[in-house]
C-alpha cells in the first residue's frame, strides 16, 4: 500500500471517530453535508434500487463540497455508511449540479 493510500484511510478513520465521538450532540457534517442531508440523500444512494433524488437531497448536493466527497470515492468511509459511491458520484448530475472536473 502507497503513502497516499495509506493518508486517505488515516483520513477516514479520524473522520469516523469524530462522528463517533460527536454522535451525541447530532452534528454530523462532513463535507458541508449535515446529517439531514445525508438523511434525505440515502434513498438516493443506497442499493438495489435507489430512488430519484429528492428536492432536500438537491439542495444537500447543491450545498455540498463536491471535491471533498470525491477525496472519499474510494475509501470505505461511504460504504460503511451504507452509500454506494458510485450512485454517491452521480447525483449531482441527477441533480443538475456541475461535478468537479476530476471526480
Amino acid at each position: 500500500m502507497g503513502a497516499g493510500g495509506m493518508i486517505t484511510k488515516l483520513v477516514a478513520l479520524v473522520v469516523v471517530i469524530m462522528v463517533v465521538v460527536l454522535d451525541g450532540t447530532k452534528a454530523m457534517s462532513l463535507c458541508n453535508v449535515t446529517e439531514d442531508g445525508f438523511t434525505a440523500c440515502k434513498p438516493s444512494v443506497t442499493p438495489p434500487n435507489p430512488e430519484a433524488p429528492s428536492p432536500e437531497c438537491c439542495e444537500a448536493v447543491a450545498g455540498a463540497d463536491l471535491k471533498c466527497l470525491c477525496s472519499y470515492k474510494n475509501s470505505f468511509m461511504l460504504p460503511s455508511l451504507g452509500i454506494d459511491p458510485d450512485l454517491a458520484l452521480a447525483l449531482p448530475a441527477k441533480c443538475n449540479v456541475p461535478s468537479p472536473p476530476q471526480c
